[in-house]
């Protein structure tokens, strides 16, 4: 019975260690970098959101997978404004044509130039700390960890 006492007690010093942990860990807002999208980007975000572009495309790796993940497609060589905007016009076979305005297809470049800016995808230029949170590369230095 006293054995069985010292098992319960364990486990409830375990319970509340890991609930105090994660509380601490999802509660702070020290380890994010401070990421702010111009009104411009904002605005072309809302299309990306209400087109629901995220069913077929990706950024940073999360979202649908019938299209390219678009993190890097507007430094990507080759690509930029102009490659971004062809594709909106006319997509292709499988990409639904959206007859955006030219104002509303320049907000959704940018969004995808300011998201561009945020970093690298994949990233593997990456280290794991003692601490266990994983360093990346970033490509603007606004949005690194300070």
């Amino acid at each position: 019975m006293e054995q069985s006492k010292k098992y319960l007690l364990l486990l409830i010093i375990l319970i509340i260690s890991f609930s105090f942990y994660n509380y601490t860990i999802y509660t702070s807002k020290s380890d994010y970098g401070t990421v702010h999208l111009s009104d411009k980007a904002i605005k072309g975000e809302n299309i990306w959101l209400n087109k629901n572009c995220n069913s077929c495309h990706q950024l940073y790796g999360l979202g649908g997978y019938l299209g390219p993940d678009l993190t890097n497609v507007y430094s990507t060589k080759g690509k930029g404004e102009i490659y971004i905007k062809a594709m909106i016009n006319s997509g292709i076979k499988i990409m639904p044509k959206f007859n955006l305005s030219e104002n509303e297809k320049d907000e959704l470049v940018q969004f995808l130039k300011e998201v561009d800016q945020t970093g690298y995808y994949p990233n593997i230029s990456t280290k794991i700390q003692s601490n266990g949170w994983v360093s990346l590369k970033y490509k603007n230095l606004n949005y690194e960890d300070k």
